[in-house]
């Protein structure tokens, strides 16, 4: 591989890439994470850097109320004219939206609401004369109305200043018959315009399909070895593999972006990353497009990320829960971030939590924490419904695991003042087959108050913060919250390595 894979490790599923003379920009879903989908820039398809978010501020997406599993879903990113484009779906919000900037870093447009479409994953390509086609898959999470099926993929041309549809919506192709026809992004090539697709379901059945025709509005032709794309029923350690975009590669060749995600464990089954995005090589061939089935190339060795909280502005690696970054921390103290609890926990749609994605299999993190008189900690996050987390507060330290309403806790107590909290992922150890099941083991540990080492409080079974234990859309974050009190935090140490 003469990518890295994955692409961009972590929650960062549903990619869609975009190539403007030397430069590519690549955006992916956020769901209920604030700031919302994150754009990021390279100039060779494999060195990627964050340059920024479109979804900044209040308004652009109804993420104060939205769902878990709702929000920003499967955005395409393209450019005409001096002007980028992101069509998304604000999924359980505000409904299918055009955002719009000249510069790719942003700030973005408030967005425009597509009038009366009501899909997800849509695309957005223009024919010769310069008419704008939305494509979209038929499933109705916006307008309210009761769930009447799947439609297939559809489309629309629309007025992009106005989102008004200048047509009605018509049904393209619906794939070769396996569920969940998605994901479509229409392409024209040497005389012909293609229809990619995913279908069999963002799981284990996961795949890419292809169609083609004489203009946007007739791919009616399926390909001859649909699916182009799958690990359905193989051992490759990227499985899940599908919603793809197709893009030029420096060297003139072809390239497709795509999620797939990488389960383990004793029965590859438990992916705690989520859906991640990945790259493989394509090419034309007689007319039809190929696509390689997509290699592991992870990075080697440790990588290692440290924040000081010292900087005038907080990285923008770090996201939120329904709420931005900006509005939780005050971080006017250098070396130090404060978090002012408001009573919300891990448990709730709101909590007071400063998260970053974890993006390589196994990791060390820590954190120094000072509670003064208030209660806070480190906590790993799927969903409100699925963390673990240590927390100080009121003399006690207490390590807590959270899966589907059940909950266990270990508690000790702790010198007043700050203390260090770690967080681990490992590799499972042991002789029996039940030892080896899980995907990594999660340590939680505190030093301080004159500790000479880190006391263990808990090791709990890592596959139930996974994808298909969790059933969430995301992926673990993880990160510092504040229940009630000022909670200070410094020297935030993040380890990670694959393998």
């Amino acid at each position: 591989m003469k990518y890295p894979n994955p692409l961009i490790p972590g929650f960062y599923p549903d990619p869609s890439v975009l190539k403007l003379g030397a430069d590519y920009y690549l955006a992916n879903s956020t769901f209920e994470y604030l700031p919302g989908i994150p754009i990021f820039h390279s100039q060779d398809l494999s060195d990627w850097s964050l340059i920024g978010h479109v979804v900044t501020r209040p308004g652009q997406l109804a993420s104060w109320d939205i769902p878990t599993n709702g929000g920003a879903w499967a955005p395409t990113i393209r450019h005409r004219d001096g002007t980028f484009y992101v069509v998304v779906t604000d999924a359980m919000g505000r409904g299918m939206l055009i955002f719009t900037t000249t510069v790719p870093a942003g700030p973005w447009s408030d967005g425009t609401v597509v009038q009366g479409v009501h899909g997800i994953d849509p695309d957005l390509a223009w024919d010769e004369d310069g008419v704008a086609y939305i494509t979209y898959s038929g499933l109705d999470t916006t307008s309210g109305a009761p769930f009447q099926g799947h439609g297939g993929i559809l489309q629309v041309t629309v007025d992009l200043e106005t989102g008004r549809p200048t047509s009605q919506p018509r049904s393209l192709w619906s794939g070769t018959g396996l569920k969940f026809p998605e994901a479509p992004h229409l392409y024209s090539h040497d005389g012909s315009w293609y229809l990619m697709i995913a279908e069999g379901g963002t799981e284990r059945g996961h795949g890419i399909s292809v169609a083609r025709g004489p203009s946007p509005f007739e791919p009616i032709e399926g390909g001859p070895n649909n699916p182009v794309v799958s690990a359905r029923s193989t051992s490759r350690p990227i499985q899940n593999t599908g919603h793809g975009d197709l893009v030029e590669t420096p060297d003139g060749g072809w390239a497709v972006v795509m999620l797939g995600m990488r389960p383990t464990g004793g029965t590859q089954a438990f992916a705690a990353l989520g859906r991640e995005t990945f790259i493989t090589e394509a090419r034309w061939e007689d007319g039809w497009l190929a696509i390689d089935p997509v290699e592991l190339s992870p990075s080697k060795g440790w990588v290692s990320v440290a924040d000081d909280f010292d900087g005038d502005a907080l990285s923008p690696e770090w996201i939120a829960v329904r709420r931005y970054p900006t509005d939780l921390v005050d971080s006017s103290t250098p070396g130090q971030l404060v978090l002012q609890g408001d009573g919300s926990t891990l448990d709730d749609q709101r909590p007071v939590f400063l998260g970053r994605r974890q993006r390589h299999q196994q990791i060390e993190v820590s954190v120094t924490v000072d509670p003064g008189d208030g209660v806070g900690g480190l906590g790993l996050r799927f969903d409100e419904l699925h963390h673990y987390e240590i927390e100080v507060g009121g003399g006690q330290v207490t390590a807590r695991a959270a899966v589907a309403g059940i909950r266990q806790e270990w508690t000790a107590p702790v010198p007043a003042g700050p203390a260090t909290f770690y967080l681990d992922c490992v590799l499972p150890t042991g002789t029996s087959i039940l030892d080896l099941l899980p995907n990594d083991i999660v340590v939680l540990s505190v030093s301080g108050g004159g500790m000479d080492e880190p006391v263990e409080l808990a090791r709990v079974d890592g596959r139930y913060l996974s994808q298909e234990t969790a059933a969430s859309f995301t992926g673990r974050v993880l990160g510092l919250y504040a229940v009630n009190g000022s909670v200070s935090f410094s020297r935030f140490r993040y380890r990670g390595m694959d393998g």
